[in-house]
């Protein structure tokens, strides 16, 4: 009668254990006393890393949870998350705390949330369709 909130994806398990393992990297180089440098130089790159980490995890859970309340909670997960990373950074003196990286936090998980309104959301669902054949 309705149609299936979330995809039937025969590797969810997988798909949950990679996503989870992203949302633990994430944390971990937030809250490392040495963090990565890329060594790239350009203007707001930390700003452009922080938004693609937190676009990634939204995007990724996305593909996995299609229902809408669940999408919501993601992303409000997310955006407090990426504030409490930022918050909890000021009390490492090798680190700081900036509201521009709270701001790009955000921007990044609002793009994958607007990836998930799109036909992308069922990547996941592609791949395993390709695997299994």
């Amino acid at each position: 009668m309705f149609a299936k909130a979330d995809p039937d994806l025969k590797l969810r398990f997988i798909w949950l254990a990679f996503g989870y393992g992203l949302v633990t990297m994430v944390i971990f180089l937030s809250l490392t006393s040495q963090p990565v440098d890329l060594e790239l130089s350009f203007p707001y790159e930390d700003k452009f890393f922080h938004a693609l980490a937190y676009f990634v995890l939204m995007a990724w859970f996305a593909q996995i949870y299609h229902d809408k309340f669940q999408r919501n909670m993601i992303a409000v997960v997310f955006v407090f998350m990426g504030a409490s990373l930022e918050y909890l950074q000021s009390f490492d003196p090798a680190r700081y705390s900036e509201f521009g990286d709270i701001i790009a936090n955000a921007v990044g998980v609002s793009l994958g949330f607007a990836l998930a309104l799109t036909n992308a959301k069922n990547i996941l669902c592609r791949v395993e369709k390709v695997i299994g054949k």
